[in-house]
């Protein structure tokens, strides 16, 4: 009988936890981050506040580690463009956090052209 228990304990226990680590994982989606990334700057440049169209920061400029802690840090003042940056809702920030960490200079695919 405790046996019984203990086991459907643990299994509780381990699909609990594989359920955690799956949300956790959760990444966006690498094409509309850098679609939406590029049209923040597109926007920006319409509205006058940069002489670019391009985004002044490529994926390969930083690491992923660098990457991860200016976007976990939450400040976008970097990037320029606070009133664009500031009308993105979380799933866009996400998206343009994985295209960027997925293209860095330290991962396996960084982004070659500037």
């Amino acid at each position: 009988m405790i046996r019984k228990v203990v086991v459907t304990l643990m299994a509780f226990f381990f699909v609990f936890s594989a359920v955690g680590v799956s949300f956790a994982l959760e990444k966006g989606n690498k094409r509309k981050g850098k679609y939406t990334y590029r049209k923040v700057y597109k926007a920006c440049f319409q509205r006058g506040a940069v002489e670019s169209k391009t985004p002044p920061i490529n994926p390969s400029d930083k690491t992923q580690a660098e990457w991860d802690a200016l976007f976990t840090s939450k400040d976008y003042s970097e990037f320029g463009c606070e009133e664009e940056w500031g009308g993105l809702n979380d799933t866009q920030v996400t998206d343009i956090y994985t295209y960027l960490y997925e293209h860095a200079s330290d991962s396996p695919t960084p982004a070659k052209c500037k």
